[in-house]
């Protein structure tokens, strides 16, 4: 495999592409340090003229994953470089990175992982076909036949693929519907998580990259919504290198690839991922560097901004006046022609999902506190209360949980609007609504545990119940302003990423010209600070602001999207609150006493340390009820004949696949074989004890020995059971449990026949005179035994055998508590006291 990347990919090949991600990121870097100064003007003078939204209702939680892992499990990973399946267990810590481990035992001995996935840009599939018919776009004129087999055979009927348009992709498996569901909510939560790389703290960074970014797309020709704007700023600027140079070189490689369409497919996935990572590797550095020297200019620039501010407003001011007269005739042109018939359609595609997301997460989160309630009011403990508050705790962060949640936003369709308006795809919003239902889950459960945590040390927890209503009234409240609050700043925010990129698209032939000129309008030493780009965009943005303004107030007075009115102000309804912010996160389980939750996992040496303790999970583990945890290392990876090579022919059976599956995941319920010789007798002729008194002078009756006979005996669970042999056995001691010895053994304590036997030499003469005496009173009665013997063997000849196993263990006599009746069928009649042992 490596000689396909090396053949393709020479030095010749990767000197150029380095010089092309060397060309990208000389521009970029010129734009970032324009859009830096910028960005810094822009943060100070908030800073100084203060501003922004209205005071949130609910608390926000500075690190709620301290201490935790997410997931973590067993599942089949496909390795490309011997073409099989193999065992692996994973681990997704609270970085959402994926990591493979050897086995559970590697990971909990701390070492390294076999691979860790940075899931940045990728996309979580469930079927072969999902993945087939994205693959079939990766090489022009290369798709497979409708129907064909894929060129990687699954180990079970549910796969999970990890795809990436540049990257390498990853292949793994489970083995049942349920397990597939979950590991895929995790996989999607750490894309989720991935995609969102950029940091919302960071006033100054994170506008210039973005901005940078935006302008280099536009200077390209692309205005609309980008879906590779995902990750980290090195992996977002490794897509802008690969938008433009994986085409080229597609077209380049491409026509050389040999081989059958699978193989060519499989080649250009790992020249694609070789050509991806030496463009990862270049952009991390330059941008390291990048990042450095502007922030090595922040002090000088700093202290500047502030000096000449009243200076730098003014002259922004005059020139946006100037840009705005050349701007505003057209824009409110097009605005009325091509904008505002569409505003309200764009409005009610974007609200009506996302009003269901957020519904769904007020619904989640009261019915894990009605739960917790229940809980109380039927005295369940404080130690389950802990455990039920403990995992609320991450509630926000338990992506089975929250998928119901994601899933109603995953229905929004802008189908006809993306073409009008150059959107791409729905993904960029779906993802920032997903995000924004986890940063209110996590606010709401925040405020509940602070205000909780009040009130049990005020009134004590004598009545939790009341004291968890209560709390759940006020924090529901609450999020019903925060969570309009947030929708609506999310819809305006969406309809300005579709509208302007569109309005600027039909500008720019028009307007983009004549902007140079406004650049001799600005003072040089303030030249740095003001950018007639920027303040031409901003023009057009407060051209359409307006009318947006006005299409999300009408649509707040609607009751269906559940929105509050903006003349609602609930900002100093609880002034108190917000003193309960800083105050360290409750820790439920230490309070009340409770155990880590189920599935919680050990970390590694170095996370141990860091956390204090052992690291909990905010998922449970994926295990069958009842069963072992299957496939603990990958040495127990099932044979060939479970997993199925590449290479192999012979389809499986639907019977031989369903008994090797039970087989391999524990599900077989046969007993365990018998250790000894002794055992396995007993399973084929089971034994049963009765102990029956009788008297003495009948005791010459009585002999030990065996000898077949028919009958019947009735069971304590009122049974009757068949008899084909009886051992009687003389003796004056306790009923004992033969099972327990051998019958050598058993002969020898009861005769006294060996030196081995525990009794002492006189009661070996007692049981020996014993014997001698009933054997000269048994010789009298020979003929009248060997009459009855005859007679047993002839009726046991003609009973059937017994074929059931369990009809073994209870013998065929009476039961001894009726000790009057006799035998059933047997000639035996025992009255007397003496205890005799029947076998």
């Amino acid at each position: 495999m490596g000689d396909v990347v090396s053949s393709h990919l020479d030095e010749s090949r990767r000197e150029m592409i380095g010089a092309q991600t060397r060309v990208v990121m000389k521009e970029f870097s010129s734009l970032y340090e324009q859009q830096y100064a910028v960005a810094l003007f822009n943060a100070v003078r908030f800073e100084i003229e203060g501003g922004g939204g209205g005071q949130s209702q609910l608390l926000h939680r500075k690190d709620p994953l301290a201490g935790r892992n997410i997931f973590s499990g067993s599942l089949f990973q496909y390795l490309e470089e011997n073409r099989k399946w193999r065992n692996r267990f994973v681990s997704v810590p609270n970085s959402y990175a994926i990591k493979l481990y050897e086995s559970k035992t590697a990971h909990d001995r701390g070492l390294h992982p076999k691979v860790s996935i940075n899931c940045a840009g990728y996309k979580a599939l469930t079927s072969m076909e999902e993945y087939m018919e994205l693959m079939n776009g990766c090489l022009p004129g290369v798709k497979a036949k409708p129907g064909g087999n894929p060129f990687i055979k699954c180990a079970t009927r549910f796969p999970l693929i990890l795809w990436h348009p540049y990257a390498r992709h990853h292949y793994f498996c489970v083995s049942t519907e349920k397990e597939q569901q979950k590991w895929h909510a995790v996989l999607q939560d750490c894309v989720r998580h991935g995609n969102n790389g950029l940091s919302e703290d960071s006033p100054v960074h994170t506008p210039a990259f973005t901005d940078a970014v935006r302008h280099l797309r536009q200077s390209r020709g692309h205005f609309g919504t980008w879906d590779m704007m995902c990750g980290s700023p090195p992996e977002i600027l490794a897509n802008l290198v690969m938008e433009t140079l994986q085409p080229e070189l597609r077209a380049l490689i491409g026509p050389r690839l040999k081989g059958k369409m699978q193989q060519r497919q499989r080649n250009w996935m790992q020249i694609s991922d070789a050509v991806y990572r030496q463009v990862l590797a270049q952009t991390c550095s330059q941008y390291e560097a990048l990042v450095e020297a502007c922030e090595a200019e922040e002090a000088p620039l700093d202290a500047r901004l502030r000096t000449d501010m009243d200076q730098l407003i003014a002259s922004k001011e005059h020139v946006s006046s100037k840009i705005k007269a050349l701007v505003s005739p057209k824009s409110d042109q097009l605005l009325r022609t091509s904008i505002q018939p569409y505003i309200s359609s764009i409005l009610d595609a974007l609200m009506e999902p996302t009003s269901r997301g957020f519904s769904e997460v007020r619904d989640v989160f009261f019915k894990e506190l009605v739960e917790i309630s229940k809980n109380s009011l039927n005295g369940g403990g404080k130690e389950k209360l802990g455990d039920q508050l403990d995992r609320l705790s991450m509630l926000a962060f338990h992506p089975v949980k929250m998928q119901s949640c994601y899933e109603q936003m995953e229905q929004l369709n802008l189908e006809g609007l993306q073409q009008r308006f150059d959107v791409s795809s729905p993904s960029v919003f779906i993802s920032r609504a997903q995000i924004l239902m986890r940063q209110q889950m996590d606010n709401a459960v925040y405020t509940f545990e602070q205000l909780l945590q009040q009130s049990l040390e005020s009134q004590g927890d004598e009545d939790v119940c009341k004291t968890i209503q209560r709390c759940q009234d006020r924090v529901l409240k609450k999020y019903d302003y925060d969570s309009s609050t947030v929708r609506k700043k999310f819809f305006r925010e969406a309809l300005l990423q579709i509208i302007i990129p569109y309005m600027l698209q039909q500008l720019a032939p028009s307007c983009t010209p004549e902007l140079p000129r406004f650049k001799e309008l600005i003072f040089e030493d303030l030249s740095r600070f003001l950018l007639v780009e920027n303040m031409y965009e901003e023009v057009v943005l407060q051209s359409v602001t307006k009318d947006i303004m006005m299409a999300v107030k009408e649509a707040a007075v609607q009751r269906k999207h559940n929105l509050y009115r903006d003349s609602i102000i609930l900002s100093n309804s609880d002034p108190n609150l917000h003193l309960l912010e800083e105050t360290p996160q409750v820790d439920w389980a230490t309070k009340f006493g409770a155990d880590d939750p189920d599935g919680s996992v050990g970390a590694n040496v170095e996370e141990r340390r860091a956390s204090g303790g052992r690291r909990r999970q905010v998922v449970s583990m994926i295990k069958v009820d009842g069963l072992p945890f299957p496939y603990e290392s990958c040495l127990e990876v099932p044979g060939v004949d479970l997993i199925p090579e590449e290479d192999s022919v012979a389809p499986w059976s639907k019977e031989e696949e369903e008994e090797e599956e039970e087989e391999c995941l524990g599900l077989s319920e046969d007993p365990l074989s018998p250790d000894s010789v002794d055992e396995i007798r007993d399973l084929i002729n089971p034994m049963v004890e009765v102990v029956l008194p009788v008297p003495e002078e009948k005791l010459t009756d009585v002999t030990s020995g065996t000898e077949t006979s028919t009958g019947t005996i009735t069971m304590e669970d009122g049974r009757e059971e068949q008899v084909t042999h009886v051992t009687t056995v003389i003796g004056d001691f306790a009923k004992k449990s033969l099972r327990d010895k051998s019958p050598t053994q058993t002969l020898l304590e009861l005769t006294g026949g060996e030196e081995k036997a525990d009794l002492d030499v006189q009661e070996e003469q007692a049981i020996q005179r014993a014997i001698e005496e009933m054997e000269l009173a048994v010789q009298e009665d020979d003929s009248e035994h060997a009459i009855e013997a005859s007679t047993a063997e002839s009726e046991d000849e003609s009973q059937p055998p017994a074929t059931d196993c369990s009809s073994h263990y209870d013998s065929g006599f009476q039961s001894p508590t009726n000790d009057a009746e006799p035998i059933a069928n047997g000639e035996a009649k025992i009255t007397e006291n003496t205890d005799v042992y029947l076998v």
